[in-house]
């Protein structure tokens, strides 16, 4: 082991072997802190050792974007090809594909892009295979679709850890968390409603990372953890579900065993499904369009009707404004008031402004200025 993972290993057995309680959670908050701020240097410096390599720079389009993590030879590739037509190459062997494939679904009139990347393996985050490349492709996801096989489905917990180690954050909500550093004046801890830290726990948080003094505002019940991330302040926070493969492969004894344990194990049951045959390729693509949280506006334009065959897709939350970005630049810079019909609002025609939230279904005029 290089004395970086010597490092890691000590003091996660040291959190593992310290009881929790009152007064030591002060000591543990530092540990995890101290942790955290070691495998962030690491994950860094192999994310800078040898930059990213060509195909790897893809450049996010359609309504929303979807990655594919898996270890190696699980089908991706495959499932890629089955969903969007894309030439991904197959093959029965380990890193078949060497760069990201991206591909394009159409699905409920929404066009989402699909990537393939190489298989994750153990030891990615730190820059093992090709997992400093494949990382930041997968930060910059709306979407991550778990895959498993049913020779492997336990590996899933293997690739959320390299994720974890990674700053990836799946299926949480962002803590309401603000740290903003000062000059002077120490530690000054405000609250809004019950937080499950006390002042004590949050500057033996922040001394670990050399803040000493800072206003700092937490709202709602959040753990070390998640203080710990809004301190290091480069977390991403992706939705994110589970499929396990090639179903085909086994009898039905063996997939209700894979759809309990994965069940217990992560609180909702997987997509199971077979890339080769097209078995639940549909169901996952209602799950993929579901996931992505998208919501249909249908556009009116001033004095005429709407356009009820090819509805604006967009994901929720969806304001007024982000509709008009979406269209164009000018529409925000221009924008007088928006006028909408559908269950946002209390009475159609309501006159709305940039900031209003619309709701799947709602028609919009919006009136600009010459």
């Amino acid at each position: 082991m290089s004395s970086t993972e010597d490092l890691i290993k000590e003091i996660e057995d040291e959190i593992q072997n310290t009881k929790y309680n009152k007064a030591t959670s002060h000591h543990i908050g530092r540990l995890k802190a101290k942790l955290a701020k070691i495998k962030d240097e690491a994950v860094t410096r192999a994310m800078a050792s040898a930059g990213g390599g060509e195909g790897y720079s893809v450049k996010k389009s359609g309504d929303g974007t979807v990655v594919l993590v898996g270890f190696p030879s699980v089908g991706k590739s495959t499932l890629l090809n089955k969903l969007t037509g894309a030439e991904s190459e197959e093959g029965h062997y380990a890193f078949t594909t060497l760069t990201v494939v991206p591909g394009a679904m159409e699905h409920k009139g929404a066009n989402i892009q699909i990537l393939d990347i190489p298989g994750l393996i153990a030891g990615a985050a730190m820059g093992k295979g090709r997992g400093k490349e494949v990382i930041a492709v997968v930060r910059g996801a709306d979407l991550i679709l778990l895959l498993g096989d049913v020779y492997n489905e336990k590996h899933i917990d293997v690739l959320i850890s390299e994720l974890y180690d990674a700053g990836i954050r799946i299926n949480r909500e962002k803590p309401d968390i603000t740290i903003k550093k000062s000059s002077n004046g120490g530690i000054r801890f405000n609250t809004v409603g019950y937080t499950g830290l006390d002042l004590e726990e949050i500057r033996a948080i922040l001394a670990e990372n050399k803040i000493v003094n800072a206003d700092v505002l937490v709202r709602g019940k959040v753990t070390q953890d998640d203080f710990i991330d809004a301190m290091m302040g480069n977390r991403v926070y992706i939705p994110a579900f589970f499929a396990i493969n090639k179903v085909d492969l086994v009898d039905e004894e063996t997939r209700q065993h894979i759809v309990k344990d994965v069940t217990k194990r992560f609180g909702r049951p997987p997509i199971m499904l077979s890339a080769h045959s097209g078995y639940n390729v549909e169901t996952l693509k209602d799950e993929i369009y579901d996931h992505l949280g998208f919501i249909r506006i249908y556009l009116k334009p001033v004095g005429g009707k709407p356009d009820m065959d090819e509805p604006l897709i967009i994901r929720k939350p969806a304001t007024v404004e982000s509709v008009c970005n979406k269209l164009h630049r000018d529409f925000v810079e221009k924008f007088r008031y928006s006028k909408v019909w559908g269950n946002s609002v209390k009475h159609d025609a309501q006159r709305v402004g940039l900031n209003h939230v619309l709701e799947d279904n709602d028609i919009l005029t919006i009136v600009t200025r010459a």
